[in-house]
């Protein structure tokens, strides 16, 4: 699954593959999607959808590897990357509750393994701050 943004990150955070580092993920996300206006409801979706992405990749991780948490911004977007190695090459099981809920609260969701890494990525959009309003969306 190669990555879709060519470039380098806006915001790259690299922490150990163990649970208890989600917490600091989703409090960087949620900080930087407050410094891009989106919304409280926005915040929230992006802390569970990164709660989720964390559920899928920490699993798959080698002991003792990191997770690489890259963030890119767009107008009143934020592609999240969550990658770390993973030398068995997983497959997404797109059955997990996990699978469903990011699936569900987030946009272009996808998660695989390439090359010994194992990577979910994902989009969430604030309609607000991409300018538009909910007028706009009911015509």
């Amino acid at each position: 699954m190669a990555d879709q943004h060519g470039g380098r990150a806006d915001v790259e955070l690299r922490l150990p593959a163990e649970g208890a580092y989600a917490t600091v993920v989703r409090t960087t996300a949620a900080g930087l999607a407050a410094r891009l206006d989106f919304t409280i409801d926005d915040i929230e979706d992006l802390r569970i959808a990164i709660g989720e992405a964390s559920a899928l990749a920490i699993p798959e991780a080698d002991p003792g590897t990191d997770l690489v948490a890259c963030f890119y911004f767009g107008p009143g977007t934020m592609t999240v990357t969550l990658e770390t190695e993973a030398m068995d090459n997983p497959q997404l099981d797109t059955e997990s509750f996990a699978w469903q809920v990011l699936d569900t609260m987030a946009q272009d969701a996808a998660a695989g393994s390439e090359d010994g890494r194992f990577r979910v990525r994902f989009t969430v959009t604030s309609q607000v701050a991409a300018g538009s309003t909910g007028a706009e969306r009911l015509t």
